[in-house]
């Protein structure tokens, strides 16, 4: 037994100072049990406690600074034995390193993120040993439950200064059993609680983990159950670890841009008797509305143009008999399928179809679309393909340059001669996609390639083949349109082909290449790209009416109302007929356009507007001038190397009509068929009460020869919309 005389000794004798060695023992130890954290596979970043290293300083400044020890005399004796037992008690949470699961977290930096407190709840402060508890309890929780939780962003200054050198990569989240209040992308999410909405979606091109509703720690199980819309379960993870990019599947965007319009109402004769606009003779529309419905979708309304998808068919009209008339019409009146009430006015033009052996030279430039998107195989793949097809097409002495352009422009293949086939094929072969979209630079180095080898009195044209915007240089319409503007009276045209679905500029395809005398096209399939270079190559290439315009006076006498059917996007002012400043449409070589007005007899009893009140103005001579017409058509056109108008008038009388609908030809029902298609997509009234099986009836019984199964497919997606959108 210890005398209480030498106890008393040792409690008034001076405190000896902490042996270094001792401290230097404590500290190594606690740094072995540190080192051994590294076999974790803890994702960096992630909430957990403080590093070992940091709690030994924290439980030894506790012990000193509080001075728990009541016999100073003892402090010296017993430094050694509590730095033992602290390295002792965190190596008891420790994992093995030859298993169990992972206990100890890190956060990023070495720093805990920080909690936004309950609102509701203030709290004081806790203690630096009351930290040090809770993050025991924390650590030693987890054996029983886990639960996914967003690591919070930082609330305070301080942490934002603290985080600024990894402030561009976001926080992981990590693995706890629970939590009170937190935030997560500013939603409060409450305690046990998953957030039910998902954050904003990664930038294009970026992958988010936070954006496809997933951790970098959840297991499989959970992560399948996130991506296909279930509630997951809240299991405990085997092995915290980041999910590797290749694994995670993006959510695809659609960035397809189409031009909003409205459809075209219906006009009083009496006020508004004139009708004018630019013909069209693009297809891209109808290809579109092609690839939308065999993917399972009706297209959205603003994407059908029905002007582009009636002419999308090859029809017989009769032609003119020479080439000094470019084109001819034909106009026919006949009664609507849809509507009792009403007459439809068919417009009908064909133009001079040239022969092979008449056909001028062709100086070609092909500005190929190479960025990093045109790496899908219904793009770059298809484009090499389709242009292959346009090769074989062409006769040896015409001329093929080759500009491609992504980051920057470049040429692959300076103006070489068809009869070098295998050169021009081999430089289409080697193309590869990456990089940006410099559409403008391309542009410009397309259009001066184009001019250095000119051909007078030749087809000159540049064809532009893309997926979607430009991203480098000029990337506004209006810009663009400028600068098509300025090169189109240089005699050398535009035409645009598009590529692929998801990235698709369609408006600014439609911009450019009406301001680029030229044409606008969508391919989708080889069997398109054979259609339009191919077997319309002479349309699509070789122009014989540039500026071609409708302008149609309706005679208020014979008819009370009228709306054109399409061409939205096409219309013109009253004056632009007149004005040969003013750009139109142009037409190839044997190129058909159709248009058609749907028109309501006078006193038929189909009106829709109601009649003025104090009635007609009459004229001097008592009556109306060419009362027995129903319409004047006056179409105006310029040859391709002229700057002034021609002028081609058709007056629409009874000899014009048709007695029935069943005695139109095969042609016009087609047409008719198409029509009705387009505005029953667009869900446009008049058609409301027309079934898509009334379509299909007209459209089979005009299907006609249908040497390429065009009018074939046609009547497939009549069936796949009717089954998409019910037969309303």
């Amino acid at each position: 037994m210890v005398d209480d005389n030498e106890l008393r000794k040792l409690r008034n004798a001076a405190v000896p100072a902490p042996g270094e060695s001792a401290k230097a023992r404590a500290f190594e130890a606690a740094l072995r049990a540190y080192d051994q954290e590294n076999i974790s596979a803890v994702t960096q970043g992630s909430v957990g406690g403080l590093r070992l290293t940091e709690r030994a300083q924290k439980l030894w400044s506790e012990i000193m600074q509080k001075k728990l020890i009541a016999m100073p005399a003892l402090a010296g004796l017993v430094a050694l034995p509590i730095a033992g037992y602290a390295t002792f008690h965190m190596l008891r949470e420790q994992p093995s390193p030859f298993g169990g699961d992972e206990k100890i977290t890190e956060t990023l930096a070495d720093k805990p993120a920080t909690l936004k407190p309950t609102a509701a709840e203030p709290k004081q402060a806790p203690t630096a040993l009351e930290k040090d508890k809770k993050a025991d309890l924390d650590v030693e929780s987890r054996d029983a439950s886990d639960a996914l939780a967003p690591a919070a962003p930082p609330n305070s200054e301080s942490d934002a200064a603290g985080g600024a050198a990894q402030s561009s990569a976001p926080v992981s989240p990590t693995v706890s059993s629970r939590f009170d209040l937190k935030t997560y992308s500013g939603k409060e999410v409450e305690y046990g609680t998953l957030p039910t909405s998902r954050p904003a979606p990664a930038p294009s091109g970026e992958v988010s983990r936070e954006s496809a509703g997933l951790t970098p720690n959840a297991p499989n199980a959970a992560r399948d159950s996130r991506v296909q819309g279930a509630e997951p379960k809240l299991v405990a993870p085997q092995q915290p670890a980041a999910i590797p990019a290749d694994q995670i599947a993006p959510q695809e965007e659609n960035r397809d841009r189409v031009q909003d319009f409205k459809t075209n109402p219906v006009h009083a004769a009496l006020q508004d008797p004139v009708s004018t606009f630019s013909i069209d003779v693009d297809t891209a529309s109808y290809s579109f509305v092609r690839g939308s419905l065999k993917q399972g979708y009706l297209p959205q309304a603003d994407a059908v143009r029905v002007e582009e998808m009636i002419n999308y068919f090859p029809y017989d009209w009769k032609g003119p008999e020479s080439a000094s008339t470019p084109f001819n019409s034909t106009v026919s009146v006949m009664p609507t399928p849809w509507n009792a009430h009403t007459k439809l006015m068919h417009v009908a033009i064909k133009g001079f179809d040239i022969k092979p052996t008449e056909q001028p030279k062709a100086n070609l430039v092909f500005l190929i679309d190479v960025s990093g998107s045109m790496d899908e195989p219904d793009k770059l793949p298809l484009l090499k393909s389709a242009f292959r097809l346009l090769v074989s097409k062409l006769k040896a002495d015409d001329t093929i340059s080759i500009v491609t352009y992504a980051g920057d422009a470049g040429t692959v293949l300076m103006p070489t001669k068809v009869a070098e086939k295998d050169k021009i094929l081999n430089a289409i072969d080697n193309l590869q996609p990456g990089g940006s979209t410099a559409g403008e630079a391309g542009i410009r180095e397309a259009y001066k390639l184009a001019q250095q080898s000119f051909i007078k009195d030749g087809v000159n044209r540049v064809m532009l083949a893309t997926d979607g915007d430009f991203n480098v240089g000029q990337t506004d319409d209006d810009d663009l349109k400028r600068l098509i503007e300025s090169e189109r009276k240089t005699g050398v045209f535009l035409s645009v082909f598009g590529f692929g679905r998801g990235n698709l500029n369609d408006e600014m395809m439609q911009t450019i290449a009406q301001n680029g005398n030229g044409t606008a096209a969508y391919i989708d399939t080889l069997a398109e790209a054979e259609k339009v270079l191919v077997e319309d190559a002479s349309s699509t290439l070789f122009t014989i009416a540039k500026d071609v315009k409708i302008q149609v006076e309706f005679n208020p006498d014979k008819v009370s109302e009228y709306r054109l059917i399409g061409y939205e996007t096409r219309a013109l002012n009253r004056e632009d007929f007149n004005n040969d400043r003013v750009d139109a449409g142009d037409i190839g070589s044997g190129h058909s356009v159709t248009a058609i007005y749907e028109v309501t007899p006078k006193g038929g009893g189909g009106e829709q507007i109601d009649p003025l009140r104090y009635g007609q103005a009459t004229v001097n001579n008592g009556g109306v001038a060419n009362a027995d017409e129903y319409a004047f058509v006056k179409i105006r056109y310029k040859l391709p190397n002229e700057d002034v108008s021609k002028l081609i008038t058709t007056p629409v009388t009874s000899a014009n009509e048709i007695g029935s609908f069943d005695q139109a030809s095969t042609d016009q029902r087609f047409s008719v068929a198409v029509a009705a298609f387009g505005q029953k997509l667009r869900d446009e009234d008049a058609t409301a009460k027309f079934g898509y099986d009334k379509i299909v009836e007209i459209a089979t019984a005009a299907r006609g020869a249908d040497p390429f199964g065009y009018r074939s497919e046609f009547l497939s997606l009549v069936r796949l919309a009717s089954a998409l959108g019910g037969n309303r």
